[in-house]
């Protein structure tokens, strides 16, 4: 089991958007990423975060360079962002 977390800082104001794009995008993700089992959204008060379920390090890997977040889920969240996003990746035991 692998998971991918990534942290988003976004405004406030711009978080029902960012949140839009995950509830458009999470489905999508479970019936057409291999090895993807799971998809939560943290939100506090400082930041998003979008926690992703994997059955590896290698299915997470191939997620970050999929077209579905490259093009469509970056796509859509780069304008609302406030900086970079924070990726890791992270094997279970």
């Amino acid at each position: 089991m692998a998971y991918l977390e990534i942290t988003l800082r976004v405004d406030p104001a711009n978080r029902p958007a960012a949140a839009s794009v995950y509830e458009k995008y999470k489905q999508p993700f479970l019936d057409s990423i291999a090895g993807a089992t799971s998809k939560e959204l943290l939100i506090r008060e400082e930041d998003v975060q979008v926690l992703h379920g994997f059955q590896s390090v290698a299915d997470a890997n191939a997620y970050l360079d999929s077209p579905l977040f490259t093009k469509d889920v970056v796509g859509e969240l780069a304008p609302l962002l406030q900086a970079d996003p924070d990726v890791r990746v992270y094997d279970t035991v």
